[in-house]
Order: structure tokens, then sequence, then C-alpha cells
């Protein structure tokens, strides 16, 4: 089963770098403070990255002048969800789920810093 997840080992590096975040700066920042850290740890890891990618909602033959901003897009190709809450919820699924929908993505990857250890959910669209 292992062998089959998609986009296993880069899913793998973003949840060890969302990992050595966590552990570098412990529970109860702001969700921008641990987006800031995971830029860097992005950045001096080479590893290629979007933040803020916005996309766009279409109703009908229009596009909703509102639309999603992911937090960050990785390898161009997962869609990285952070939250520093108490505890994820299935709302927090559903977001992340409309993200993907919205990016045409496989693959999003739903982090929270806001617990004692990081907790994290792979969601597949």
């Amino acid at each position: 089963m292992e062998d089959r997840l998609i986009y296993r080992e880069e899913a793998f590096r973003i949840i060890g770098l969302c990992m050595e975040v966590h552990g570098t700066l412990g529970k109860g920042h702001s969700e921008v403070v641990y987006k800031d850290a995971l830029e860097y740890e992005f950045s001096i890891n080479q590893i290629p990255f979007s933040r803020e990618k916005s996309y766009k909602i279409r109703y009908k033959d229009i596009i909703l002048p509102r639309g999603y901003n992911a937090d960050f897009v990785v390898y161009d190709k997962i869609i990285l969800e952070s939250k520093a809450i108490e505890c994820l919820t299935s709302g927090h699924v559903k977001q992340t789920l409309n993200y993907l929908a919205a990016s045409k993505l496989k693959l999003g990857l739903l982090v929270n810093f806001g617990e004692e250890s990081l907790s994290h959910k792979r969601v597949v669209l």
C-alpha cells in the first residue's frame, strides 16, 4: 500500500520540513509565522513552491469574483494547507478538497502546527 501513495517522496520531504519548523518553533505562534518559516525551509532546501496561490472558481458560464488562495503549492503538484489551531476538523479536510478541485491537483497535505506534536493528513482528490 505504501508504495502506491501518490507523490510519496515529495510528501515525505514536505512533512519532514513541517516537522522541522514545528520542532524549532513549537506550538503557539500564529499561522503566518509557520508559513514564513516554511517558506524559508523550502527555499534553503531548493524545493519549488508558490505561496498564496490563487484559484478561480467557475460557476456555469462565468468566473466568480472570489476564489481560493492555497497556502502553498509545492512541486507544482501538491497543495499544502497549514493551520495553527487546537485540532483539525472535517471542515478543514473539505476546504482542502475544494482547493484541490479548483486547482485540478490530486494531493493536498493538511498540517496543523497548533498541537503538541505536528499533525497532518493526506487529502486525495
